[in-house]
């Protein structure tokens, strides 16, 4: 017998629910996403003040914003890898540091736009 899938709003309610079950974990399990989401609580008001048109807010809570999902993402590839094999293989070993790659690039570029925004 096929499972019933949801339709409609209950599938809304539901990958609602699940999503906030994630960022909750996230903040729970992750001191690396902790800490953004710290930042990102002064960073995201601090735009307000600091961009002169809507394009520069846009760009200054937009590299924030990435940054948070870039790490949501390492988190998830690292807790996925950590419940495969508790031992080291140099490809769960690259797959993570790819993960944290992506967040320092993505941490990179935020420096990048804020810089430009606050000096040029």
């Amino acid at each position: 017998m096929k499972p019933k899938t949801t339709h409609g709003f209950k599938r809304i309610k539901n990958a609602t629910r699940y999503s906030c079950q994630g960022l909750k974990a996230a903040f729970k399990h992750e001191p690396a996403f902790q800490e953004e989401v710290v930042l990102a609580s002064l960073m995201i008001p601090a735009a307000f003040f600091i961009a002169d048109s809507q394009l520069e807010r846009f760009a200054l809570i937009g590299t924030v914003v990435l940054v948070l999902v870039a790490e949501l993402f390492n988190s998830a590839i690292e807790a996925v890898v950590d419940r495969a094999s508790p031992e080291h293989h140099p490809l769960a070993g690259r797959a993570k540091d790819i993960g944290s790659a992506a967040v320092m690039v993505t941490m990179l570029l935020t420096a990048y736009v804020w810089l430009e925004v606050l000096f040029f």
